[in-house]
Formats: structure tokens, C-alpha cells, sequence
């Protein structure tokens, strides 16, 4: 089969030739319908720290039919539309007891999307209804994300909330903070070219970030933000919400910033904020956003902008690194 590789330091992702993976005894092997780009897998093919393992297949966010199981599986078949949880804990840590096997230390990841076959571990596939295409599977991970940070930000109905950002954490975030109950929402980016989507995915208000940001935030919430989710992982970021969140307020960290992102914590302090950073999701929170994806007041595969096949992926990284007028780009490594 054809894989795409991520040779290390930096290097552009290359396609190669692997051999066809083998389930064991509790495992799928699927034939990869469509994987995302995510933006962690720009930053942890950079070079510069936070890297994937080299020779590594990166992609989490993937749907598959299942083509061959082991022995032992129960409750799929072939020909099942499937997608996967991103990562499988050991089940008796801490972490694994609250149901967020990202947090734990023995966790197995189940990348390798970017493949045409995959073997991953029956117990964190999900299958999916029959209705749903292979682009809907693959959205069903990221937009758990965004609904865990939502919940982890214990936003109230009516809450006045400030998304910062405009990309896939961002909108999904957005999406769920509507879906939820949320009072006004207003969505504030340095670009203005997604505007449009978050104004389709439940914004009342879209502002450009810069030259009276706050005062602006603030008229089209009808106040200072009660939650303030940081959703683009940039330096600086973090200073900018807790400037925005009105006192006794709660700044919710998406962006997963892996640069020092200095703030002052006397500005926050004077605030009486809460800070949180959440990672993951929990199984409630993917089968919740797989069994909701479509029964809400925008189609989530509006953010999928373009899609392109394995051989074109690596010119497809190198493209989303730069300046460019994508928000989520899908690969299709069977060209389905």
C-alpha cells in the first residue's frame, strides 16, 4: 500500500510504499476513505520541536470501511463505515477513570490516517450509521474536540462568549457553543476570510482583530465575554483573552500553543479569571458528536474546503503552511 511518510527535522512529507498492515486478535484493518489535515500535524512535522516520531504515518482524523478483523472482534463486520478515537488509555489511571485517555500515560495513539489501510484497536472504533458519507466520519473527531473544550469551559445558557480564531477548532467550538445554548457569540480573527463560515456556524457577530478590539468585542456582545476560547494556538493569544474576559471570567485554551506564550499573571490575577487548557475528549463526548453531527443548524462539512488525493499530500502540507484560503482540507488516499 501507499503511505504518506514524515521523514523527520522538517523534511517535506514524502509517499512511500509500506506493507499491508495485519489486524491482531481485537483489531479492524480499513480501507481510508478520508483523513484531515489537522493543524497539529503541521506543527509536529515543522522541525522544530514536538515532532512526530521519523517514519511515522501522522492522520487522527479518519473514516474507513472496514475491510478484514481479528478473531476476536465483536460488533463490526466488513463493509462497516468506521471512525476512531484518537487515542486508547491503559484503563486504570486517572486519567482513564474520568474517561480522557489523552491524558494518560500509557496511551496508544491511533494515527496512521494517511494511509490506504489502517489497523487500529476495535476498542476505540466507532461505527457509524449508514447515512453518514466518509467525509462526515472524518469530522467526527475534531468536532468532539470542540465539544469537550466547550464543556471543560462550563459555559451557562446565555453565557456571552468570545471565540478567538477562525479555524476548524475555532468553528467547532462555535458550533457546539450555539448548539448549546450560548447567548450572543461573537468570532474574532486577524483574517477576515473566514467570516462568512462563522457567521453560517452560529456567530452573531465576526470582528477583525486589532485597533480597539476590545471595545468593538465588546459593543457587538453587549459586554465583556463571560468565556473567552482560545482557538489558534499563536503566541500572544493567551495575553489577548484574559485583556477580553470580564472579571471573575474563564479563559479556555484550544489552541495547543507548543511555543512559550508569555502572559503576566498580575492582569489575570486582578481578574479573579480561571484558566484551563484541555486536551482530548472523552468517549461520551465522541459518541455525543457523532450521533448529533447532523441535527443541528449548519452542516458541519461546510468547513471542508478541498480535497485532495495521497500523491498530491505533500503539496498540500507545504500549501497549509503558508498563507492560503483553506479551512479543512481532506485526504482521499484510496481517491475515493
Amino acid at each position: 500500500m501507499k503511505a504518506a511518510v514524515y521523514p523527520g527535522q522538517g523534511q517535506p512529507m514524502r509517499i512511500e510504499d509500506r506493507d499491508m498492515p495485519v489486524p491482531g486478535a481485537r483489531d479492524l484493518l480499513i480501507k481510508v476513505d478520508r483523513c484531515g489535515i489537522c493543524g497539529t500535524d503541521l506543527h509536529m512535522t515543522s522541525g522544530h520541536g514536538w515532532d512526530y516520531a521519523p517514519g511515522s504515518v501522522p492522520g487522527h482524523e479518519y473514516a474507513g470501511e472496514v475491510v478484514d478483523l481479528g478473531r476476536h472482534v465483536e460488533g463490526f463486520a466488513k463493509g462497516d463505515l468506521v471512525t476512531y478515537r484518537l487515542t486508547l488509555g491503559c484503563g486504570s489511571c486517572e486519567a482513564c477513570r474520568i474517561g480522557n485517555a489523552a491524558l494518560c500515560p500509557g496511551r496508544q495513539t491511533g494515527i496512521g490516517g494517511f494511509a490506504q489501510f489502517h489497523r487500529l484497536a476495535s476498542g476505540s472504533a466507532l461505527k457509524l450509521p449508514a447515512s453518514y458519507s466518509t467525509t462526515d466520519g472524518a469530522l467526527v473527531e475534531p468536532f468532539a474536540v470542540g465539544l469537550y473544550g466547550l464543556r471543560m469551559g462550563a459555559m451557562s445558557p446565555g453565557d456571552r462568549v468570545l471565540i478567538l480564531g477562525g479555524g476548524t477548532v475555532a468553528l467547532t467550538t462555535l458550533y457546539w457553543a450555539r448548539r448549546l445554548g450560548a447567548g450572543r457569540i461573537v468570532v474574532a480573527s486577524r483574517s477576515e476570510r473566514r467570516a462568512e463560515m462563522a457567521l453560517a456556524m452560529g456567530a452573531d457577530a465576526f470582528v477583525l482583530t486589532g485597533e480597539e478590539e476590545e471595545q468593538r468585542v465588546a459593543a457587538a456582545l453587549g459586554g465583556p465575554p463571560d468565556i473567552v476560547f482560545e482557538c489558534a494556538g499563536a503566541p500572544g493569544l493567551l495575553g489577548q483573552a484574559i485583556a477580553h474576559v470580564r472579571v471573575l471570567g474563564h479563559v479556555v485554551s484550544l489552541g495547543f500553543c507548543t511555543t512559550p506564550d508569555p502572559v503576566i499573571p498580575g492582569v489575570a490575577a486582578f481578574k479573579g479569571l480561571r484558566l484551563t487548557f484541555p486536551v482530548g475528549y472523552t468517549p461520551r463526548d465522541f459518541q455525543y458528536a457523532a450521533d448529533a453531527l447532523h441535527t443541528g443548524h449548519a452542516d458541519p462539512a461546510m468547513i471542508v474546503t478541498k480535497t485532495v488525493g495521497l500523491d498530491a499530500l505533500p503539496d498540500a502540507f507545504e500549501m497549509l503552511r503558508g498563507a492560503n484560503s483553506e479551512t479543512k482540507v481532506h485526504v482521499s488516499p484510496n481517491g475515493t
